[in-house]
């Protein structure tokens, strides 16, 4: 559970007991004015969650150093996408296995965020591993070794696979 998660456990649990033993004592129209305020309260904290959410990625990753792949099926592809691995500079970045609902939602277009994480500016290596099964239903495996450039901005990476292929571009 995430520290954000936690604190807004914490504050809707803190909440509940006062609203519930003030609920006893009031009229109906003061619950529909108590129950509005209370709705009020759990919108402020959702506002704030989403806030906190939106800093906490702004911390861990700071701009200057941010470098995010994302993976997108080239078009008219069928084959099935099983697996990715991401290697940059020779560490293990991620690796991800599809289930039938995102290798749909590739195949219609869609685009997956892959990985995020922090680099030094200059040249990176990065390594490719896909595997997956063709039409033909004969398995294959696909790697390929890409080198780029990070600058002082956020750097984006986007990985288009076709069947036996993997194309690198910035986005």
């Amino acid at each position: 559970m995430s520290c954000l998660t936690r604190t807004l456990l914490i504050v809707l649990l803190a909440v509940a007991p006062l609203t519930n033993s003030l609920a006893q004592d009031l009229t109906a129209g003061d619950m529909k004015s108590l129950d509005g305020q209370v709705q009020e309260i759990k919108s402020d904290v959702l506002g704030i969650a989403s806030e906190l959410s939106n800093l906490e990625e702004r911390l861990l990753y700071p701009s200057n150093t941010q470098v995010s792949v994302f993976v997108a099926l080239a078009e008219e592809e069928d084959f099935r996408l099983d697996s990715v691995q991401i290697e940059i500079n020779g560490e293990l970045a991620t690796h991800h296995i599809y289930s039938f609902k995102e290798l749909e939602a590739l195949q219609k277009g869609g685009v997956q965020r892959i990985y995020t994480g922090n680099m030094t500016t200059g040249e990176h290596q990065l390594n490719v591993t896909i595997m997956g099964k063709l039409k033909s239903g004969k398995d294959f495996s696909e790697s390929d070794s890409f080198v780029f450039s990070k600058g002082i901005e956020p750097k984006a990476l986007g990985l288009t696979l076709s069947g036996p292929g993997i194309q690198v571009g910035s986005w």
